[in-house]
C-alpha cells in the first residue's frame, strides 16, 4: 500500500507558514515504513531538532482506481479516520530553500499516525466534520472538513489521475493551523467529531 498526502490544503495553515496558495492540489507521499506501529510511542529521531505535529484527515481506499470522476469518487471509500503527518520542519525548510523534494522531512519511519477507522456513513455530511488534536489535555489543532481548499472528493479524482489507486491505500487531506512542535512526554489524541481514535506518546 501507499500513502499520498496533501499539502496546503488549509488556508489558515498556509498563513502560518506563509506558503503561497496552490491553484491545485499539492501532492507528496510516504512508504508503508513510515506508519507508526500500533501501540508504539513516537521516537523524534536524531535528525531533526523540529517535529511538528499535523492532525489530517484521512480515507482508506477500498477498490482500485484510475482516471476516477470526481461524481463518483465518494465510491472508492467507506471508511475514514484522523492521522497525523509528522514533519521535520527544520529539515523541510532547508530542503524548500534549495528546492530539493521533502521526502526526508515527511516520510521518514514513523512519520505517519494512522487512527482507528470508522464507516463514512457515521456523519450526516462528509464536508462538514470537525477533528481536534489534543496535546497534554489541551486543544492545539482544531478543523473542520469544510475548510478544505480541495475536499476529499476532489482530491481523489486528482491523485488518481497520476497514480493507480489500490485497496489499502491511505490519503491525508492536509492539516489545518496549529502544527507545533512536539517534545519528550507528550501525549497526542487525534477525536473526529468527538471520537477519539489514536493516543501517541513521544519519547
Amino acid at each position: 500500500m501507499k500513502i499520498l498526502c496533501i499539502g496546503r490544503n488549509y488556508a489558515k495553515h498556509i498563513e502560518e507558514l506563509k506558503n503561497e496558495r496552490p491553484t491545485e492540489p499539492v501532492v507528496f507521499m510516504k512508504p508503508d515504513s513510515a506508519i507508526l506501529l500500533k501501540q508504539h510511542p513516537f521516537v523524534i529521531p536524531e535528525f531533526s531538532n523540529d517535529i511538528h505535529h499535523e492532525i489530517e484527515i484521512i480515507v482508506k481506499i477500498n477498490k482500485v482506481g484510475k482516471y476516477i470522476d470526481t461524481k463518483f469518487a465518494h465510491k472508492y471509500y467507506d471508511e475514514i479516520s484522523v492521522g497525523i503527518d509528522f514533519t521535520a520542519r527544520d529539515l523541510q525548510n532547508e530542503l524548500k530553500a534549495k528546492g530539493l523534494p521533502w521526502e526526508k522531512a515527511k516520510a521518514f519511519d514513523g512519520s505517519a499516525v494512522i487512527g482507528e477507522f470508522l464507516p463514512k456513513t457515521q456523519f450526516n455530511s462528509l464536508e462538514n466534520i470537525t477533528f481536534e488534536l489534543i496535546n497534554n489535555n489541551k486543544v492545539v489543532q482544531k478543523g473542520n472538513s469544510s475548510e478544505m481548499l480541495f475536499k476529499i472528493d476532489e482530491i481523489i479524482s486528482f491523485v488518481s489521475q497520476y497514480f493507480t489507486l489500490k485497496i489499502g491505500d491511505i490519503i491525508f487531506t492536509g492539516s489545518p493551523e496549529g502544527v507545533a512542535a512536539v517534545k519528550p512526554d507528550d501525549v497526542l489524541e487525534g477525536f473526529l467529531e468527538g471520537n477519539k481514535l489514536f493516543s501517541i506518546q513521544i519519547k
